[in-house]
């Protein structure tokens, strides 16, 4: 079971962003469950410092999410 849910990852990136103002965050999950995509996006918009992504031959499942969906889906927004 995956627990980098987006809205559990946003909830503790947030807390920790607003806790540790001055803290860079990582956040690193594996794609398991299929929505590392979004969660990764959700800890960006939280205020995560970096996300983990892999290239897209190599994400997935057991590996990081892939880091040409999350470019671009975040393609247009504040953090592009």
């Amino acid at each position: 079971r995956e627990h980098a849910r987006p809205r559990s990852t946003s909830l503790l990136v947030s807390a920790l962003r607003e806790e540790h103002p001055d803290v860079p965050i990582h956040v690193h999950t594996h794609d398991t469950a299929g929505s590392g995509v979004a969660s990764m996006i959700a800890a960006a918009q939280a205020g995560a410092d970096i996300v983990d992504a892999a290239i897209d031959a190599m994400s997935g499942l057991t590996s990081q999410p892939s880091l040409g969906a999350i470019v671009a889906n975040m393609r247009g927004t504040e953090l592009d």
